[in-house]
């Protein structure tokens, strides 16, 4: 009998792979992935939070299963990971964070406090008062822009502000293309974690009704200090093979910021400045059929 699955904890996993033009099986118990020249990659896929597939990429259902075992997200991304196509779920989502989630953003109260801590939390100081949420998104846009143009400034790149087309990723300029390829690696470890907390993607607080609105109200927290600065720099080096660069750098970034290590604590955070108590499952609640043992993660979480 094989002991039981011991899940690594998303705080102590490589943040993300990506995959191009090969196949995805799992071959000897083994996740592989199999290039066109029949080369064999083995890759420990229980300790890599985010799967990243490329165009040309082709999956098997035995790969896809035990990536969910143990919890790694599959995104199907555009080619250099600028348009996301689908995601799968890593398991394990609780509803009771589900739950307290949607009451929060359902509550204007609730969710005013969320949007003005996640404000205090990117900008270093209190918004104004007296402001709705869609003021703050104003303000907000306003100081992201003066933001890009300063870190523009500081690596010598000519920045005419954030413009592109996912649907034509050819028509954005050079700086523009190192940056999408540079979010589309912190949104992919963002949608890992919050999967793997129990959160759903979409319902989001500053950002709604797209399916990842949640995922961009956390990816903003950490953005200007991870992947921003990252683009520029790749930018101001040169085009050849920036993507590739780009991708290299946000892994390098991620692990010096410990990136993994933060982004569910910081969820815990900003939600619980909501002012409410998690939901206590009702009486006749039937109990899961795999009972959550502890583990290593945080409390409550699946890894």
């Amino acid at each position: 009998m094989l002991p039981p699955l011991k899940p690594i904890a998303i705080k102590e996993r490589v943040s993300l792979a990506y995959i191009e033009r090969s196949r995805i099986d799992v071959l000897d118990g083994a996740f592989v992935v199999v290039s066109k020249d029949r080369t064999r990659t083995h890759i420990p896929v229980g300790s890599v939070a985010c799967l990243m597939l490329e165009p040309g990429t082709r999956i098997s259902h035995r790969a896809v299963a035990l990536a969910a075992q143990v919890g790694t997200l599959i995104v199907w991304v555009g080619e250099a990971g600028v348009r996301l196509y689908a995601a799968g779920q890593p398991g394990g989502a609780r509803s009771d964070r589900l739950l307290y989630q949607a009451r929060l953003a359902l509550d204007d109260e609730a969710r005013l406090k969320v949007v003005r801590h996640m404000y205090q939390v990117r900008f270093g100081e209190p918004p104004p008062a007296r402001r709705s949420v869609e003021q703050l998104r104003g303000i907000e846009g306003v100081r992201v822009r003066e933001m890009y143009k300063r870190i523009a400034r500081r690596y010598g790149v000519d920045w005419k502000g954030r413009k592109y087309d996912p649907d034509d990723w050819d028509s954005s300029d050079h700086v523009n293309r190192c940056l999408s390829a540079a979010t589309a690696c912190l949104y992919g470890v963002t949608e890992a974690a919050v999967l793997a907390a129990g959160y759903a993607p979409a319902v989001g607080f500053i950002h709604t009704g797209k399916p990842l609105s949640f995922v961009y109200d956390i990816a903003d927290l950490f953005k200007f200090e991870t992947v921003v600065p990252v683009a520029f720099r790749v930018a101001a080096q040169g085009r050849q093979d920036a993507e590739r660069r780009v991708r290299l750098a946000c892994r390098d970034a991620f692990r010096e910021t410990k990136l993994l290590a933060r982004i569910i604590p910081m969820i815990e955070e900003v939600l619980s400045v909501g002012g409410m108590e998690l939901p206590t499952p009702p009486e006749e609640a039937v109990p899961p059929a795999i009972p959550n043992l502890d583990g290593p993660g945080d409390v409550g979480h699946r890894c």
